[in-house]
């Protein structure tokens, strides 16, 4: 696998996509013209020697806080959402493969018939070889996000960032789709986010992001080129660090 180019910020990282991103302009499921998009862009970055590892969220499938999940006992309605990012992982990689790119699904939860077990030194191994890690069913228990799930894998990976495509193109001061106030932050401290309760991640991702020294970068991946952007410095984004250079 080659260098990554002296241009790109990180040469590891573990990017987190919310499933909700996956659906496109749909109400519900898989969009698959949005997923190979996300897909191509991978590519891209990874071709240039970027290590690139995912975890994709289940909010376009089931999500266990949800109204969906009624009044199913939490356990299994988080189950059921560790599932359903089974169902998004396997949509990626066969994006993914489709054009050429070598990819692994890694599960927390034992499917052997579609996906590898999670193991921390295989995973290491895939990155090492220049493939595309995709881990899924968050951390394999209830009552933790898929945010956790993302978190614990960039620090087990060894990442040098977690990366968090989203929607809109960074942290804002509130909501920017019903707020036109709003104003986006190009930097924050994790004490600020916990303080701010920005609900960037959930806390314990964001406790273990700010214990580990990962920065957290949150950029909107439905823009053409953004992840690119975002590894070279050169898009819209707000990163979370230690220490916020600027309010």
């Amino acid at each position: 696998m080659p260098d990554a180019s002296p241009e790109f910020r990180y040469k590891r990282v573990l990017l987190k996509v919310s499933g909700e991103v996956l659906m496109g302009d749909q109400a519900y499921g898989i969009d698959m013209k949005t997923v190979a998009g996300v897909a191509q862009a991978v590519a891209d970055v990874a071709r240039e020697g970027v290590e690139i590892c995912l975890v994709i969220g289940g909010g376009n499938i089931f999500r266990g806080l949800s109204k969906a999940a009624g009044d199913m006992d939490r356990a299994t309605a988080d189950y059921m959402g560790m599932l359903a990012t089974v169902m998004n992982a396997l949509a990626m990689q066969a994006a993914l493969e489709k054009i050429g790119v070598q990819t692994r699904v890694q599960s927390a939860l034992t499917m052997n018939a579609v996906a590898e077990p999670y193991v921390r030194r295989r995973a290491l191994r895939h990155l090492e070889k220049g493939r595309v890690v995709i881990f899924a069913a968050g951390v394999g228990a209830p009552f933790f996000t898929t945010d956790s799930g993302a978190a614990l894998r960039a620090a087990e990976m060894g990442c040098d960032a977690l990366l968090k495509g989203t929607s809109v193109d960074g942290v804002y001061t509130a909501d920017p789709k019903k707020d036109a106030t709003a104003t986006r932050y190009d930097s924050l401290s994790y004490h600020d986010v916990l303080a701010k309760d920005l609900k960037v991640m959930d806390a314990s991702a964001i406790a273990l992001m700010r214990d580990s020294g990962i920065p957290i970068v949150v950029f909107s991946i439905r823009e053409d080129g953004s992840l690119r952007k975002t590894l070279t410095g050169e898009g819209t984004f707000t990163v979370i660090t230690s220490k916020a250079k600027s309010a």
